[in-house]
C-alpha cells in the first residue's frame, strides 16, 4: 500500500470519528464521504475483471458493504432540534460497523501484500480467481457500497425525522386551540336566581 492508500483509509476512519460528539448534518457531511470514495473508485476501480468467479467474490465484498452501511445508518443517533436543523451523532454500535469496514479493508490489504500473499495466490488458483485486480475490484467496491448506503441512510432517517418534528410543532398550536374551543364555559346553575329569589319572598311575607 502507497502512503496516499494509507491516508484515504485513515481519513475514512476518522469522518465517522467526527461524529461520535453530536454534529448537525449538511452538505459537508454528505459531500465529504462520497468524495473520497469517489476519487478512490476513479483511482482503483477500473477495470472490473469478469472472467472465472472474479464477479462473484466481487459481488460478497459489495454484499458485506451494503450490510454494513445499511446497518450503521440505522443505527446512528438522529436528533432534531427546535429550530428544524438535524443532528446526528454515531454511537458505539455505529462507529464500531465503520471502524470494522474500513479497518477490516485495511487489514486484508495489509495482509495480502505480506505473509497472506502465497494463500491468496493459492485460494484464487483454487476458486479459479482470475487476477488480483479481483480482490482490489471487491474491497473497494465493498467500500464505496458501505458509505453511499450509509450515507443515505442517514440523510433518509434525518430528512423523515424533521418532517416528523415539523409536523408535531405545526399540530401543537392547533391542539391547543381546539382544547380551548371545546372546554365548556362556566355558567350559572338554571334558575338558581328565581329559586333564591322566591326563598327570600317567602322569608319576608
Amino acid at each position: 500500500m502507497t502512503t496516499s492508500d494509507w491516508i484515504l483509509d485513515i481519513v475514512l476512519i476518522l469522518v465517522v470519528l467526527r461524529q461520535i460528539r453530536w454534529s448537525r448534518i449538511d452538505l459537508m457531511t454528505v459531500l465529504l464521504p462520497l468524495g473520497i470514495v469517489g476519487f478512490v473508485a476513479h483511482k482503483y476501480l477500473s477495470p472490473i475483471p469478469t472472467g472465472g468467479n472474479d464477479l462473484v467474490v466481487i459481488g460478497i465484498f459489495a454484499a458485506i458493504g451494503l450490510v454494513l452501511g445499511i446497518a450503521g445508518g440505522l443505527t446512528t443517533h438522529v436528533r432534531v432540534d427546535q429550530g428544524g436543523k438535524v443532528f446526528v451523532r454515531a454511537g458505539f454500535v455505529a462507529a464500531s460497523l465503520w471502524i470494522l469496514g474500513m479497518g477490516g479493508r485495511l487489514a486484508f490489504a495489509i495482509w495480502s501484500e505480506h505473509s497472506g500473499g502465497p494463500t491468496l495466490v493459492r485460494f484464487s488458483e483454487q476458486h479459479n480467481i482470475t487476477s488480483i485486480q479481483a480482490w482490489v475490484s471487491a474491497l473497494i467496491l465493498m467500500v464505496l457500497c458501505e458509505v453511499c448506503t450509509r450515507v443515505g441512510t442517514i440523510v433518509v432517517r434525518a430528512q423523515l425525522a424533521r418532517r416528523k418534528a415539523l409536523t408535531l410543532t405545526a399540530a401543537t398550536p392547533a391542539q391547543t386551540f381546539a382544547a380551548t374551543a371545546s372546554a365548556p364555559t362556566a355558567t350559572a346553575p338554571t334558575g338558581s336566581v328565581s329559586d333564591a329569589r322566591q326563598v327570600f319572598e317567602g322569608v319576608v311575607h
